[in-house]
Formats: C-alpha cells, structure tokens, sequence
C-alpha cells in the first residue's frame, strides 16, 4: 500500500471502500488531522502509539490540501465519523463482527449502541462503556474495561476518547485483548452516533470547514487547538516543501525517555 509522507508521519494512501476490504482481516485504525499531526511533533509517545498502528488514515482536507501542494496528493478523506458508519454497514451481515463502543459520557455509547442496532438491524454492537473523566491514568478502571470488553465477545473496539488519548490507550492494551482483531479510533464519532452533537454540514467538510463549524459549537473548548495550537501546520508544510522541515529533537528525546521507563 502506498503512503505519504507528510510531517514525517505515512499516512496510508488508500479510498475508503479499499480499507473496509482490508478491515476483514482486521487491524488498528489511525485517522490523522491537523491536531494529531502537530502533537505528533513534540509527544513522543503519542509518536510511538501511531507507529503501532496497522493503518494510518486521512481524516482532514486540510491535510489532503497539504498532500496536494506537496507534490503527492492522497486519494480520499477518510474521517472516523464517516469510517465507522461505513464499517458496521459494510459488515452488517458478517456475525463474526461484534462491536464493542468505549467512550463519550454516561449514557451516550449505550444510546449509540442503540441506535447502530436498530439500524443495521442486528446486535452488532455487543456492549458499550463510558469511562470516568481521567480514566485512562486510573489502572483499576483501565482493567475493568479490559475485562468487560472480553467479556462481552466483541471482536472490534471502537473507541472515542480523543487524541492523544485514544491512540495511546490502544497502544497499551491492546495485547490484553486476545479477541478484538480490529481497533477503531474514532475520536467525536460516538456523539454523532447517538445525536448527541450535530456533524457540520457536507459542504463545510468538502471545503476544509469542519473545523470552524466545531469550534462555533464548542468555542471554550477548542478555541486553543484550532487558533493556536495548530496554527504552525501550514509553516511546518512549507518547509517540507523546501525541503528544510526537521524532526524536532524534542520528540526524539521523548521517545527515548518513552522507551527506557
């Protein structure tokens, strides 16, 4: 499969429709965009988290805008939120698929669980679980939620905590779940889902918006990430088109502290 480079990270260049094919012998998903891609720079464990995955996919235009001006243009956006209805759809008729939801707050994966069953119309999701805020820093939850999710028969965890956080609870528990063949990070997806919160209109998406439209609906929350924390994407994007993008050495020194503890 070819890949390309962006900001040092391969991202897979491959159309939706071929990675639901590739899915049936599972894997774990990745979807970058623009926020991934500027605390890739300087978390070296979140960087270490992303190279465990078996599929690194692009989940912004504004990354696939960044793909074109870079001389290598990727095929399709592919975003967890159009992804993970697309996969329960593509495999609604394949029993050996059973869903396991980890995340959103109380009561939301559940409503989603809801509402993905009456849809496909099976119980394709097997159960679902909200964690506590901070959850993934409580070892004793961390467990309960590996054993639940064997419990439960799920063969696929689709998880949406948010980033770093998601990538990285996947990178660490992943080998205690014998049964799950594929892992979806799915960040928002699960409020989508439940109609919890509205997605921005398919015009805003196809232009590169989504962004702006999520941070009208949630401007205390995200007001930092999109008008300051990512702003350096667009710079950092022109030196790699002049060839004078490099790996921060902070980063670097992360992943070396990462794998020594």
């Amino acid at each position: 499969m070819k890949k390309v480079n962006i900001l040092n990270l391969p991202i897979d260049n491959v159309s939706q429709v071929e990675l639901l094919d590739q899915l049936q012998l599972g894997g774990i998903v990745f979807t970058p965009n623009v926020d991934h891609l500027i605390k890739l720079q300087n978390d070296g464990e979140f960087y270490k988290a992303y190279n465990s995955a078996t599929y690194k996919v692009c989940d912004s235009q504004i990354v696939m805008y960044a793909s074109k001006f870079l001389g290598t243009p990727l095929k399709e956006k592919i975003s967890g939120s159009d992804l993970f209805p697309a996969f329960y759809n593509h495999y609604k008729d394949d029993e050996r698929v059973k869903i396991f939801l980890l995340g959103a707050a109380e009561g939301v994966a559940k409503k989603a669980q809801e509402r993905i069953n009456k849809t496909v119309g099976r119980k394709i999701i097997v159960d679902s679980y909200s964690p506590s805020f901070g959850f993934d820093k409580n070892e004793e939850e961390c467990c309960k939620i590996v054993d639940i999710i064997n419990k439960s028969g799920a063969t696929v965890l689709a998880i949406g905590v948010g980033a770093p956080k998601q990538e990285k609870w996947i990178a660490k528990y992943k080998d205690k779940l014998p049964n799950i063949k594929t892992f979806l990070a799915i960040g928002a997806t699960l409020d989508f889902e439940a109609g919890n919160k509205p997605r921005s209109p398919q015009w805003m998406s196809n232009m590169g918006l989504e962004w702006l439209y999520r941070l009208l609906s949630e401007p205390q929350r995200l007001w930092k990430r999109y008008l300051v924390d990512d702003l350096p994407f667009i710079w950092l994007v022109i030196k790699q088109k002049l060839n004078s993008y490099k790996i921060p050495l902070t980063r670097e020194k992360n992943i070396y502290d990462f794998d020594t503890n």
